[in-house]
C-alpha cells in the first residue's frame, strides 16, 4: 500500500541540503582544520596541508589558465612522487579528467592512451623521457608536454616547454575551485593492460571515488593521521583511492620513486611507517631482505595485500616483521580493491596454515560496496554456498565505473543482467565468503578435466624454497592441455623439478601436478602482478621449454 503523506515527496533537494559527492573536499579540510600537519614527504622535501592544497590549487588554476577545464584529459606519465600526488587533486579542481599512465608501458601503447584518451596536457617525469618521446613522435596531435625535473631522478631528458615548478608558479594558490555540478562526472581515467586486444579506458566518478576513499577507512579502521608508504603505485587504480583517504585521515604521504627493500625498510624506520598497500611480491621483498635491513621497525604496521592469495609463508614472515595483513580484491572497473577477507578473532587461533587458507580468501564486499554475489554467469543465479561449485563474482554499487571510454559493446557486455562481470571464477563458502579458482582465462583443461591455476600455485607456495609461482596451459597432443609451472627460487636455495613434482603430489590429485617446471624469474607488471600472458607465449614453445 502506498504511503499517504505526499508532503514527504515534496521536500526537495537544495543548496542548504545538498551536495555532489567529491574526494576534492578532503584536502580543503585537512588544510583546514590541520594546516600545519606534514601532508608529504619526498627525500629532503617536506609539505604540510597548507602547502599542499595551495599546490594543487595552483595546478588546478595553472591548467585553467590554459584553457583546460570540464571533461578535458590531463594525463601523467609519474611515479610515486609529491606532482602525482598533487594531481589526484588538481586536476579535478578545475573540472578536468586524471588520466595516470601506467610508468611500465610501451611507446606504442600510451601513444594509443594519449590519442585514445585526448589528453590534452602531458606531466612527464625526465626519467621515462625515452619512453614518452618515442610515444610522442607517432602522434599526430600532440599534448602541451610538463616536465618534472624530480631532483631524486639523475636519468633522461626534458621534452617539455616548461617544468612543473614554473607550470605552478603561473597559477593562483588561492584559485576558487568548484565542486562538480554532478557527482556523476568523470574524476579519472584509468587503462586496463590490453594483454588481449587494445586497452579499455576505464572512467571513475567523483561519487565513487568518494565513497571508495570512505570504504577504505571503514574497512581499515585506518586512524587520523595515519603515515602512508606510497609501495602501491598511484597509477594504479588511482593509488586504489588511496591519495584521496590519506587527505581525508590528514595522514603523511611518504613517496617512493622505487619499490626496492632497502628503500621500502629505510622510510618505514625514519617516518615511522602505519599503513601501506601491495602485491604479494612486495612483501616477499622485504621478509627475503637480508637480517640487518628488517631491524628496528615499527612495532605495527598495516599492509594490505592484493593479487594472488598471500600465501602462509608470506603471512607468517610479514607477522614476524611486525606487518598486519589484510587480504582484498578487486579490478581496476571497481576502483581497487571492492572485497575484502574481513577476519574473525578466532581465526587467530589456527594453526598458520589453516589461518592463511581463511586469510587467502577474497572474502565479502567492502562496506560502501552494494553488493558481491557468485553467479552462474549464464543463469545469473547464485552458486551454492558449498565450496565447491563455480561461478563467476560479480559486483554491484556505487564503486563501479561509468563505463569504458568509447567502447559502449564492452560497457554492455561488463554490465549484462545488472551486474559487473569480472571474469573470475570462484567459489562461495557455507560462510558467505568468496573464494576465486581462476581467471576464466587461466582455468587448465586437462583430458576434460579442469583444473585450478591457483590451485596449483597454492601448493607450490608452501614449497619453503619457492618464492614465486605462476602456473599456466601448455598444449599437449594427449590431454589438450597439462599444467606448466613457472618458478622463481628465493636466493641461495636450489631444488629440482623432480622434487616439487613429488612434493604436488603431496598435496593435489595426480592429474593437477604439472607436467613441466621452468625455472626463472617471473615477469612482473608495476605493480607485481605476474604476467601470465607473457608466460603462455614461453609455455606454448616445447623447445623453450625444453
Amino acid at each position: 500500500m502506498a504511503g499517504t503523506n505526499a508532503y514527504l515527496d515534496g521536500l526537495d533537494r537544495n543548496q542548504a541540503n545538498h551536495a555532489p559527492l567529491t574526494p576534492l573536499t578532503f584536502i580543503e579540510r585537512a588544510a583546514y582544520v590541520y594546516p600545519d600537519k606534514p601532508a608529504v614527504v619526498h627525500g629532503a622535501q617536506r609539505f604540510t596541508w597548507r602547502e599542499t592544497y595551495a599546490r594543487c590549487r595552483r595546478l588546478a588554476s595553472a591548467l585553467s589558465r590554459r584553457g583546460i577545464g570540464k571533461n578535458d584529459t590531463v594525463a601523467v606519465m609519474l611515479p610515486n612522487t609529491p606532482p602525482m600526488y598533487e594531481a589526484h587533486f588538481g586536476v579535478p579542481m578545475c573540472g578536468a579528467v586524471l588520466n595516470s599512465l601506467n610508468t611500465r608501458l610501451d611507446p606504442e601503447t600510451v601513444a594509443f592512451m594519449l590519442t585514445h584518451g585526448g589528453a590534452k596536457v602531458l606531466i612527464t617525469d625526465r626519467e621515462f623521457s625515452p619512453i614518452v618521446e618515442q610515444a610522442l613522435s607517432t602522434m599526430e596531435t600532440r599534448p602541451i608536454v610538463i616536465d618534472v625535473d624530480d631532483p631524486a631522478c639523475q636519468d633522461g631528458k626534458l621534452l617539455g616547454e616548461t617544468d612543473y615548478e614554473a607550470f605552478l608558479s603561473t597559477g593562483d594558490p588561492e584559485y576558487a575551485w568548484a565542486n562538480p555540478a554532478d557527482e556523476w562526472d568523470a574524476i579519472s581515467l584509468s587503462y586496463t593492460s590490453g594483454t588481449t586486444g587494445d586497452p579499455k579506458g576505464v572512467v571513475y566518478h567523483h561519487r565513487g571515488a568518494h565513497l571508495n576513499a570512505i570504504s577504505n577507512i571503514l574497512n581499515w579502521g585506518m586512524p587520523h593521521h595515519a603515515v602512508y608508504l606510497w609501495t602501491l603505485p598511484m597509477f594504479h587504480c588511482n593509488g586504489w583511492c588511496f591519495p584521496w583517504t590519506v587527505a581525508e585521515r590528514a595522514g603523511v604521504n611518504v613517496c617512493l620513486r622505487r619499490v626496492e627493500a632497502k628503500a621500502i625498510l629505510d622510510a618505514m624506520r625514519a617516518h615511522g611507517v602505519t599503513h601501506m598497500c601491495g602485491a604479494p611480491i612486495v612483501y616477499s621483498l622485504l621478509i627475503n631482505a637480508p637480517e640487518d635491513l628488517r631491524a628496528g621497525l615499527p612495532r605495527r604496521i598495516a599492509g594490505q595485500v592484493a593479487g594472488a592469495a598471500p600465501p602462509a609463508t608470506i603471512i607468517e614472515g610479514a607477522e614476524q616483521m611486525g606487518i598486519e595483513l589484510t587480504h582484498v580484491y578487486g579490478l581496476t572497473e571497481v576502483y581497487g580493491p571492492a572485497s575484502v577477507c574481513s577476519k574473525h578473532e578466532e581465526w587467530a587461533d589456527l594453526p598458520i596454515d589453516r589461518r592463511a587458507e581463511r586469510n587467502g580468501r577474497q572474502g565479502v564486499r567492502t562496506p560502501l560496496q552494494e553488493a558481491l554475489a557468485v553467479l552462474d554467469p549464464e543463469t545469473m543465479q547464485p552458486v551454492p554456498w558449498d565450496g565447491e561449485t563455480m561461478g563467476e563474482i560479480m559486483f554491484r554499487g556505487n564503486i563501479v565505473m561509468k563505463g569504458y571510454l568509447k567502447n559502449q559493446a564492452a560497457t554492455d557486455k561488463a554490465f549484462g543482467g545488472g551486474w559487473f562481470h569480472t571474469g573470475d571464477l570462484a567459489v562461495m563458502y557455507p560462510d558467505g565468503y568468496a573464494k576465486i579458482r581462476d581467471r576464466s582465462k587461466d582455468i587448465i583443461i586437462s583430458g576434460g578435466e579442469n583444473i585450478s591455476s591457483i590451485e596449483v600455485e597454492e601448493a607450490l607456495y608452501r614449497h619453503p624454497s619457492v618464492m614465486a609461482a605462476a602456473v599456466v596451459a601448455q598444449p599437449d597432443p594427449k590431454w589438450g592441455e597439462t599444467p606448466c609451472a613457472f618458478v622463481e627460487l628465493k636466493p641461495g636455495v636450489t631444488v629440482t623439478a623432480e622434487e616439487l613434482r613429488l612434493f604436488c603430489r603431496q598435496h593435489m590429485a595426480g592429474f593437477k601436478v604439472p607436467k613441466t617446471f621452468v625455472f626463472q624469474d617471473l615477469p612482473k607488471t608495476s605493480t607485481g602482478k605476474i604476467q601470465k600472458f607473457a608466460l603462455r607465449e614461453i609455455a606454448k614453445s616445447a623447445s623453450a621449454i625444453e
